[in-house]
Parts: C-alpha cells; structure tokens; sequence
C-alpha cells in the first residue's frame, strides 16, 4: 500500500496531466472542474497499477520519477476518454 506522499504525488501529477488535455482539447470535450476530477482519478490509478512492478515502487528518484510520468499520463487518458462519452451523451440528446 503506498503511503500518503505518494498518494498527494500521484494527485497532483494527474490533475496536472487532467488539466493540460482539457486546455488542449478546449471545446466539446472540455469537462471544466471535471478535467481536475477525472485528472486526480486517473493519475492515482494509472500510479497505483504501476507501482504493482516491485522495481518502481518506493521514493528513490528513478521510481518516483516514472510514478509522476504515468500519473500525468493516466491522468490526460481519463479526462480525453471522460470528455469524449459526455460529448456522445450531449450529442445522443
């Protein structure tokens, strides 16, 4: 189980990647506060699946610098996929 340092990491480098595809993708599939949400989300799992490889786990400085990677990454995933299914949903009105 990773502790709370890691957790609030993983957080903020998702929110960050959430925040940077919605400035990205600014127009239908915008999800405003929602790019912070499903940033936030999506980098705590994204990190979480990565972490279950026992050589990046922990707070040394290769490990945690691959944790924020994916958590950005994951975080940009969710919020692109997120913003797509609401577009189709407005859309399907």
């Amino acid at each position: 189980m990773p502790d709370i340092v890691n957790l609030i990491i993983w957080l903020i480098a998702g929110v960050a990647g959430g925040n940077a595809a919605g400035e990205l993708l600014k127009g239908d599939y915008d999800l405003g506060p929602g790019n912070m949400l499903t940033g936030g989300i999506g980098g705590v799992v994204g990190a979480l699946i990565l972490s279950l490889i026992p050589a990046l786990r922990g707070i040394d400085y290769g490990p945690l610098i691959g944790q924020v990677i994916v958590a950005a990454a994951s975080g940009a995933v969710l919020t692109v996929i997120a913003g797509a299914v609401m577009t189709r949903r407005r859309q399907s009105r």
